[in-house]
């Protein structure tokens, strides 16, 4: 297996589209997403001694993006860094993959491709705009985040039994949204 290697001057040429996609769809406010990209090239280039050449670099990229997308809502919420939080890295086998298969890789694009990915990125934002807080946040820790429901509920302070109730809410409300707004 060959290493790969780091080109950080094309990272943004390369990447900066896909990972704010990526990073809209987790956090529902463009600026916010922005600014997670700029930290994820930002620690990108701190610690490239790091890379390993194992993984492609948007791969470590990725990575680097899914930390700081914790780290913005470990900050938000109330018991700040109280909860261990984990992510599944494994996107084959997490509950927010129907999100991840309807985007097309970035490296096989067409116009139509592109087009019909950022309307899916604003119907997603527009829907999770039109949900209620509580239900916005839950559906994106579990998700899209793929947050363990022990972690979700200790985050929140909510019951387990609540947050399936919160979840199927949002999930249909979701659903209707998006057959309404993208399908």
């Amino acid at each position: 297996m060959q290493k790969q290697i780091i080109n950080p001057d094309k990272w943004i040429d390369l990447y900066a589209d896909y990972l704010f996609n990526y990073t809209i769809t987790r956090v529902s406010d463009r600026d916010k997403a922005q600014d997670l990209v700029q930290d994820t090239f930002l620690a990108g280039l701190k610690s490239m001694k790091n890379f390993k050449g194992e993984a492609s670099e948007r791969t470590w990229l990725i990575s680097i993006l899914k930390r700081k997308i914790i780290d913005h809502y470990r900050k938000i919420n109330s018991n700040k860094g109280k909860a261990e939080v984990r992510i599944n890295y494994n996107d084959s086998e997490s509950e927010g993959d129907w999100l991840e298969e309807r985007v097309a890789d970035p490296f096989d694009k067409t116009a139509e491709d592109t087009l019909q990915n950022n309307e899916l990125g604003d119907a997603i934002h527009n829907c999770l705009g039109k949900l209620p807080t509580k239900q916005s946040e839950v559906f994106k820790m579990k998700t899209i985040l793929g947050y363990e429901t022990e972690v979700i509920c200790n985050e929140l302070n909510i019951t387990a039994s609540n947050l399936w109730v919160i979840i199927h809410r949002a999930r249909t409300a979701m659903a209707d949204c998006l057959k309404e707004n993208w399908f």
